[in-house]
């Protein structure tokens, strides 16, 4: 049986290689040169032009949205990264995010009930259907800085739709491309090096969401959080968007978008098996059954691929777009 750290060579070695000849011998880049900077090195699956990393037709759509609307890219982002999951996600979902008919698709790719999709007025610049490092208008979450896609929890993409039941539901988005996780114990590491169970992040991890977890009624209250599947990623990420929608709804009347519950949506490319199907030591089961073993209501809970999840918008109307994706990122199948 292939090791972890196999199959995560493998599966980003592969993208990495197909990105690069993706770059060299096609126009899906706007004409970008390679070379940009990763950890301080110039990379051939890496642009020098971050802003070219975007389907052309958008042009500068999304770097407007997010300076206007003061969020921050991550470091893959900025570096013109090929291979990174943010701008993976914004190709995906911003050239139809005006679009509510196609929004809705999306929507119900995740749940037939849906029938509404509203526009998430929380945005300054360029409110609509679909919101982009969601964050809430309060902190909930004891995590006290609230700016958005940096140093508190925020979902990558969110939808506000109404089911058929009459109740308004927030589908917050977590979107994963290539990535893949070792078995770091959040809960009492900091900095490489440092004592394990005197790591000052990890203590703050542990004081900031313990309490929020055995107070859920989504999450699974364990007895003791230190050394815990919530502290281990990427369990981490989904217990604290978890623990955020949850918190959205109970305190709905503190916040501009509303909602009576919440389905949360995890986009990972079906080819991603170090994410997907490896057997994470916290619990000795792949990501979908160790997360699912952990809910109390697994029906708030919804694993799709990328491909999946889209491939129900207009394609007429959006086969440039299609082609594009088809192109960049699902050309292997599955994905």
């Amino acid at each position: 049986m292939m090791n972890t750290a196999s199959k995560k060579s493998m599966y980003r070695a592969t993208e990495r290689k197909r990105a690069a000849t993706l770059l060299k011998k096609t126009n899906l880049f706007n004409g970008a040169e390679p070379g940009g900077e990763v950890s301080g090195h110039p990379r051939r699956f890496a642009l020098k032009d971050w802003t070219l990393n975007f389907w052309g037709k958008l042009k500068e759509k999304p770097i407007n949205y997010f300076k206007k609307n003061e969020i921050e890219w991550n470091v893959y982002a900025q570096q013109g990264h090929l291979l990174s999951s943010q701008v993976c996600c914004v190709n995906h979902l911003f050239p139809i995010r005006h679009d509510k008919e196609n929004v809705l698709r999306l929507a119900k790719a995740v749940c037939a009930g849906f029938i509404d999709v509203l526009p998430i007025e929380t945005d300054k610049y360029l409110p609509k259907y679909i919101q982009f490092e969601a964050v809430s208008d309060e902190d909930h979450l004891n995590e006290i800085q609230q700016t958005r896609g940096k140093n508190c929890t925020s979902v990558d993409a969110l939808i506000h739709a109404v089911h058929k039941n009459g109740k308004k539901y927030l589908v917050p988005i977590e979107w994963k491309y290539t990535e893949s996780y070792d078995d770091k114990d959040l809960s009492i590491e900091d900095k490489k090096g440092e004592p394990k169970g005197n790591a000052r992040k990890g203590k703050e991890r542990l004081a900031r969401y313990s309490k929020l977890i055995d107070d859920s009624a989504a999450l699974k209250s364990l007895p003791s959080y230190r050394n815990s599947i919530y502290f281990f990623e990427p369990f981490y990420q989904l217990m604290r968007q978890t623990l955020w929608a949850e918190q959205m709804v109970l305190h709905k009347k503190e916040e501009r978008t509303q909602a009576d519950d919440y389905i949360h949506v995890h986009i990972v490319p079906s080819e991603n098996d170090a994410l997907l199907n490896k057997i994470y030591k916290v619990s000795q089961k792949p990501l979908k059954e160790t997360w699912l073993d952990n809910l109390n209501n697994k029906g708030k809970y919804v694993l799709l691929s990328p491909m999946d999840f889209i491939k129900n918008i207009d394609n007429k109307k959006y086969g440039e777009l299609l082609d594009y994706l088809q192109n960049r990122y699902w050309k292997k199948g599955g994905g």
